[in-house]
């Protein structure tokens, strides 16, 4: 058989159920763009989403068995098949903490310390809702997000407990959220 062979799908199917490798290399060449296309749009990353393919294609070649054709064709068993993959991708433990470990963009610094010096452009509308509210709020919410001091820093420095502080800023937000 020539790299241009052609299969009709029931032919595919028969050869696939018999190991043929000529046939997976045909089904991958032809399909998977196709699902490539469909598990980059649930996975974003274009080098996850290939590995994800990958794992589909692993899958299809150990699965082709349990493939019905009175179901429904090969290709939608194969969607199927990658959507899945794609979705247990983004709810698996290892992507969802590495999303939660990206790393900080390059100017972080420069801008934590700019927002520590002084008040910026765009705080200055917030500036003006946080003078509404109560002095000890009014503090509390400007050592810790304006001045970078942890709650822990903040109950040592005016000498409150620490709960005392959580509780305040707490309340603190919820007011700001009705002003705004």
């Amino acid at each position: 058989m020539s790299a241009y062979t052609k299969y009709s799908e029931q032919e595919l199917v028969a050869l696939l159920l018999q190991q043929n490798d000529q046939a997976f290399s045909y089904l991958y060449d032809n399909y998977s763009p196709a699902l490539f296309g469909i598990i980059n749009q649930i996975v974003p990353d274009k080098e996850l989403a290939s590995d994800v393919l990958q794992d589909v294609f692993i899958n299809i070649w150990r699965k082709i068995r349990s493939y019905d054709q009175t179901k429904g064709r090969l290709f939608t068993w194969m969607l199927n098949i990658a959507r899945n993959a794609a979705i247990d991708k983004l709810r698996s433990r290892p992507y969802q903490d590495n999303l939660k470990n990206q790393p900080l963009a390059e100017n972080v610094n420069s801008t934590a310390a700019n927002s520590v010096i002084g008040p910026q452009v765009n705080d200055v509308g917030l500036k003006k809702l946080i003078n509404k509210l109560k002095d000890e709020y009014r503090v509390l919410i400007d050592l810790s997000y304006f001045q970078g001091f942890t709650h822990e820093e903040i109950a040592k420095l005016l000498n409150i407990p620490l709960g005392t502080v959580k509780t305040r800023i707490r309340s603190a937000l919820i007011q700001l959220r009705t002003l705004i």
